[in-house]
């Protein structure tokens, strides 16, 4: 999933810096002016807005492949550049809807739907994992994992003394692949 997300990102970030700087090549070539703006100055701003925005795509498309390398959702940083790009994509999928074709719209909103399925279906914790091959006693059979859950999310270990006949406390699964 995070590897279609990087492609598409990187795709639309390419298409919107060339279509930004076929603009400004227009306004430049036409010498078009809006309010009395020097037409030099739209042209520039242009070419300037389409380089940069371009370039934020492919920062998001850049931690969409980390995502996709290290098989772990977005932290920090990186999961508010993706939601800020799904946002994006959203109010240009509006503007695209309002001002332009219906396909377009609809491509905005596939690339929306990935973006927001990237930031969904990615565990923030990973499944315990078995500690040794099956051993009895020693993770295989889900005691160890079992037992080391509550201390990994910062629960103190229930002691069997507290409550004869109960079984310890196990943190519940994940539910997503």
């Amino acid at each position: 999933m995070a590897w279609i997300v990087t492609f598409v990102l990187l795709a639309e970030g390419c298409v919107i810096a060339a279509f930004n700087w076929f603009l400004g090549m227009i306004a430049d070539r036409q010498h078009m002016s809006l309010a009395g703006v020097d037409p030099d100055l739209m042209s520039v701003s242009s070419k300037a807005g389409g380089v940069v925005f371009g370039l934020y795509f492919a920062l998001c498309a850049l931690v969409s492949l980390l995502v996709a390398v290290r098989d772990r959702a977005p932290a920090g940083f990186g999961r508010i550049l993706l939601i800020s790009a799904a946002v994006v994509n959203a109010v240009l999928g509006a503007a695209a809807l309002a001002l332009t074709d219906p396909a377009v719209f609809i491509t905005l909103m596939v690339a929306f739907a990935l973006l927001v399925l990237l930031l969904m279906t990615y565990d923030a914790e990973p499944a315990p994992q078995a500690v040794d091959g099956g051993a009895p006693g020693k993770g295989g059979d889900g005691t160890a994992a079992a037992e080391a859950a509550p201390r990994a999310a910062g629960i103190p270990a229930p002691r069997s003394e507290d409550k004869p006949g109960r079984a310890p406390f196990t943190r519940t699964a994940p539910t997503t692949p």
